[in-house]
């Protein structure tokens, strides 16, 4: 259906892989395999559900992918907030990386919104 490298849906959502695994990567050593991971799981899960999507036949299919992709996008923010709560992200780093989440969303709920009549 579209060429996911093309959407800039997906673009931005790379962006924020690489924004997190570099937040993350100060997070101590003992949340290897705990919130580290979940982190990163979650991040990896958004464009990975927009390119998933993006390839099937159905618009109403891709819908539904981008919907998980916007609730990934509200995982992410939860677990990223904790992060800071408990000291591991700043407030200026939680701030930058929630402005790409909301730039992400905002394109994600006008797709959804454009694919609902499907």
């Amino acid at each position: 259906m579209y060429n996911y490298k093309e959407l800039i849906v997906w673009q931005k959502s790379m962006d924020l892989v690489e924004k997190v695994y570099t937040a993350t990567a100060s997070f101590p050593i003992e949340e290897k395999f705990g919130l580290t991971s979940q982190i990163r799981r979650c991040a990896v899960s958004i464009p990975s559900n927009i390119a998933e999507g993006a390839v099937r036949k159905s618009k109403k299919v891709f819908r539904n992918f981008l919907e998980i992709s916007n609730g990934s996008i509200n995982e992410l923010k939860t677990q990223l907030e904790i992060s800071k709560r408990i000291g591991f992200l700043t407030k200026d780093e939680l701030e930058r990386i929630f402005y790409l989440c909301d730039e992400i969303q905002k394109i994600t709920i006008t797709l959804i919104k454009k694919y609902s009549d499907f």
